[in-house]
């Protein structure tokens, strides 16, 4: 039986606020990397590579496997499903917000359509 363990969202938000990691997530989306193939783009050795990967893995959104002596990774999704669902409020929240905004606006201009020059603008 596999256990599966919640991951914070702050531990997820803290993984995805580097770029470098954010990057490499993004290559994972691909399919599996080693980490030399992930380190490569960005002149980096293998470790800080290693150490951008574990950050990864403890917020759950990468799995490595040694296989022989050749570390290889790949995206978990689960996590970012979960973020992505958080964030889906606020995305809900400024949808609604600009939408109220569009309305006024358009109301501001059809009231000013509608309303007759009194000719004192130049």
């Amino acid at each position: 039986m596999v256990e599966q363990r919640a991951v914070p969202l702050d531990t997820v938000f803290r993984a995805l606020g580097d770029g470098t990691r954010r990057s490499m997530l993004r290559t994972l989306a691909d399919g599996e990397m080693t980490i030399g193939q992930l380190a490569a783009p960005f002149a980096m050795s293998l470790a800080a590579a290693s150490k951008h990967v574990r950050a990864l893995e403890d917020a759950g959104l990468v799995a490595r496997e040694v296989r022989g002596r050749t570390h290889w990774c790949r995206l978990v999704p689960g996590p970012l499903a979960a973020a992505h669902e958080w964030l889906g409020f606020y995305e809900r929240f400024w949808t609604g917000r600009l939408d109220v905004l569009e309305r006024l606006l358009r109301e501001d201009d059809a009231r000013r359509s509608s309303t007759p020059p009194t000719g004192d603008e130049t």
